[in-house]
């Protein structure tokens, strides 16, 4: 990660705040999708949606052999987001939850 002073800090920190804000502006997927499409690299948006399409295997029960063989994905990408699934702020387990909920 980049070194930044204090003021970069605090600046850094209210321009992440306003990203969050970003995102609950969008009403329909297909914003969401603009804006990622706008926001990230093809190899960004590619790496958040296979941690995405991870978590959801795992959060089913799958192995790590079998999700590697389905997705592609590195077993240590799987394993980092095992742990964060697990031990992490929670922010996976409350959108997959909000997921399946919309789903039903």
């Amino acid at each position: 990660m980049k070194q930044h002073n204090n003021q970069q800090k605090k600046a850094l920190k209210a321009s992440a705040e306003s990203l969050y804000k970003a995102f609950l502006t969008m009403d329909k997927p297909e914003e969401v999708r603009q804006f990622l499409l706008d926001l990230c690299t093809p190899s960004e948006l590619e790496a958040i949606v296979d941690r995405w399409w991870t978590a959801s295997l795992l959060k089913e029960g799958r192995s790590y052999r079998e999700i590697s063989e389905i997705t592609g994905v590195s077993v240590t990408t799987i394993g980092r987001v095992a742990r964060f699934l697990t031990m992490g702020e929670g922010g996976y387990r409350l959108a997959l939850r909000r997921e399946k909920a919309g789903k039903s």
